[in-house]
């Protein structure tokens, strides 16, 4: 409890580290001993025997010499009696190695007959593979078609039902129009009847037309019949013409007049195909100074002429 806590821990005791290496190294060994053991195999004894490739003759037994007068001599150190060397055992003569038979030559014309035979399976194979491929892609071909073929019918049917919806729609709104038409006609028809009846029934303040008059206004505005040939007689007096026209062609010419009856415009709406016609016409209308009065005692505002050289 006084310990300094700024003081690096002391260190632990080595036993039980020292317990647990050697635990280790004792459970090391115990395996190694284990799997050599189990690894050894006792040793197999082969026998051989030998014998030489060529027979062998044996070589001529040794003939003892005659032992000499013995002469007194020391006792010799007593020699060893020569040991017999053993006969080498004669090796049996080599067998012969028997000729192994050669294999028999197969028959050229089986050999031909299993090629062919091989070659017809597998031509049959193929044509078989070819056969079921042409089916295949004839069976594709037939469902694609009877696809296409029904799109086809479904989008012919679509467009005929549309064409037939069109055709009743164009009827019913033929229909319908004929029906406004009649309605708007009739609609008209009586408001004319009921105007023409209010007319007749009030009448127009300051009209002059006749009993049979079917107009609106208080008075007709047209020129009279007479009235055409009168300005045409006015102008043609002012006309100046030094040469001789060919023919008797006709000028169409406008004219614009105010209240008075003074003439405003003036414009030829058709050309007589003569040059010096049309400008003798045009000069003979800037000399008019005004136009006369109708019958009524008004001047039409709008008058088309038609002018020849000879009336």
């Amino acid at each position: 409890m006084n310990a300094d806590p700024l003081l690096p821990r002391p260190a632990d005791g080595l036993g039980s580290g020292a317990a647990l290496a050697l635990a280790v190294h004792a459970a090391l060994l115990a395996a190694l001993a284990w799997s050599v053991n189990w690894h050894a195999r006792a040793p197999e004894i082969y026998s051989a025997e030998l014998w030489s490739s060529v027979p062998q003759v044996a070589a001529p037994k040794g003939v003892e010499a005659p032992l000499p007068t013995p002469v007194p001599v020391p006792a010799p150190t007593p020699t060893p009696a020569p040991v017999p060397v053993p006969k080498p055992t004669p090796e049996p003569p080599a067998r012969k190695a028997e000729p192994t038979p050669a294999p028999p030559l197969p028959d050229p014309q089986i050999a031909i007959e299993k090629a062919k035979a091989e070659k017809a399976r597998r031509d049959a194979k193929a044509a078989a593979l070819a056969e079921a491929e042409k089916q295949a892609r004839q069976a594709r071909a037939e469902t694609e078609k009877k696809a296409q073929q029904a799109k086809t019918d479904a989008e012919r049917e679509r467009k005929d039902k549309q064409q037939r919806e069109a055709t009743v729609q164009r009827e019913r709104e033929a229909q319908a129009l004929k029906a406004q038409q009649a309605e708007d006609a009739r609609l008209a028809k009586l408001r004319e009847d009921n105007l023409r009846r209010m007319r007749e029934q009030m009448g127009t303040p300051g009209a002059t037309g006749g009993p049979g008059s079917t107009g609106q206004a208080a008075r007709d505005s047209a020129p009279s019949a007479s009235y055409a040939g009168k300005v045409a007689k006015r102008i043609r007096d002012n006309i100046i013409l030094t040469a001789e026209v060919p023919g008797n062609p006709v000028a169409l010419v406008e004219l614009r007049t105010g209240p008075n009856g003074s003439i405003v415009t003036r414009r030829l709406l058709r050309s007589s195909g003569n040059k010096e016609w049309d400008e003798a016409v045009l000069r003979a209308v800037e000399r008019t100074d005004s136009l006369p009065r109708d019958t009524d005692g008004r001047v039409p505002p709008t008058l088309e002429l038609s002018l020849r050289p000879k009336e």
